[in-house]
């Protein structure tokens, strides 16, 4: 059975930093590009970074670029996303996927989901 977990979120003032973390297990993992999205309430859901499965290829948002880093150690089957810089603006349930497109940051069709991380950000 393939599982995703999320973990990492929490409360944090603008400009301060949070770091999210995702083991996925039950799947070859190098073999996914795996990625974050976010969904606040009212919005949709939106691919923050996409990561490739060998770590080669990344995908951003716009609204994140130079402030968010995503990674992954496929030794651990751990992906990160290094958050830097949070603005109000990203205050989201996070969630890792188990594929994405490192070129589009879409969410492939048959992408196996976390349960989501809540980050806030205060002004």
């Amino acid at each position: 059975q393939v599982q995703v977990v999320e973990s990492g979120g929490g409360l944090v003032q603008a400009g301060g930093s949070l770091r999210l973390s995702c083991t996925a297990s039950g799947l070859t993992f190098d073999a996914y590009a795996m990625g974050w999205f976010r969904q606040a309430p009212g919005k949709a859901r939106e691919g923050v970074s996409c990561i490739s499965g060998g770590g080669r290829i990344t995908y951003y948002a716009d609204s994140v670029k130079g402030r968010f880093t995503i990674s992954r150690d496929n030794t651990k089957n751990m992906l990160y996303l290094q958050m830097n810089s949070l603005k109000p603006g990203d205050t989201a349930m996070y969630y890792c996927a188990a594929g994405c497109s490192p070129l589009t940051g879409r969410g492939s069709s048959t992408a196996y989901w976390g349960q989501g991380t809540q980050v806030t950000v205060s002004s």
